[in-house]
């Protein structure tokens, strides 16, 4: 966003910029991304300790800032309170889903042979349009199939996914072990039927 573009002056509230960007205005949008893309970006870069993820957390802070300043209520706080909310909770959604997703191929590895893993993982990327991945999937008894769906495309940890389907940890710790030993099996039969 260039600031040269910015026809709103320093005088302009807060409040008065989020009011323009809900009502689709772009120069409000860049002035409030002017006055606070480096203390939001400060933040997040302090919650993921990574310059990349914490850039493009930005940009999706911004992108929910665009689309969701209809939704400040100035009655319940200020704005700068309301856009470091939002960045924190996106870099904790991105800090979560970071993690999920290395405590996931840290499970994969550690309950199954790295050369079963990497023959699941090639089987995978040797599918077209993830037709195997999904026949697979299909396979699999719902709890099992339901708890990887939660850890892969949602990146919830083990913890959030008992707390989400109301079960133990430990049951869901055994699903997610069995669905993944289940699907590699799935996955080397279904690539040889191709």
């Amino acid at each position: 966003m260039n600031s040269e573009l910015n026809q709103y002056p320093l005088e302009v509230s807060d409040n008065d910029l989020l009011r323009a960007v809900s009502r689709g205005d772009e120069q409000a949008l860049a002035a409030i991304y002017d006055r606070y893309r480096l203390i939001l970006f400060g933040l997040i870069l302090r919650i993921l300790h990574d310059r990349p993820e914490a850039e493009d957390v930005l940009q999706e802070t911004f992108l929910q800032v665009w689309r969701r300043a209809a939704d400040f209520d100035e009655s319940r706080g200020r704005a700068f309170t309301w856009l470091v909310t939002i960045a924190r909770s996106r870099a904790l959604d991105r800090l979560r889903s970071l993690g999920s997703r290395a405590k996931l191929a840290d499970e994969v590895v550690a309950h199954s042979s790295y050369e079963a893993a990497g023959d699941a993982a090639e089987d995978a990327l040797k599918s077209e349009q993830g037709t195997i991945v999904r026949r697979a999937l299909a396979e699999l008894p719902d709890e099992q199939r339901r708890t990887l769906l939660l850890a892969y495309f949602e990146g919830l940890t083990q913890t959030e996914i008992a707390a989400r389907l109301g079960d133990p940890l430990g049951t869901v710790k055994t699903r997610m072990r069995s669905g993944l030993m289940k699907l590699r099996e799935l996955l080397h039969q279904k690539s040889r039927e191709l």
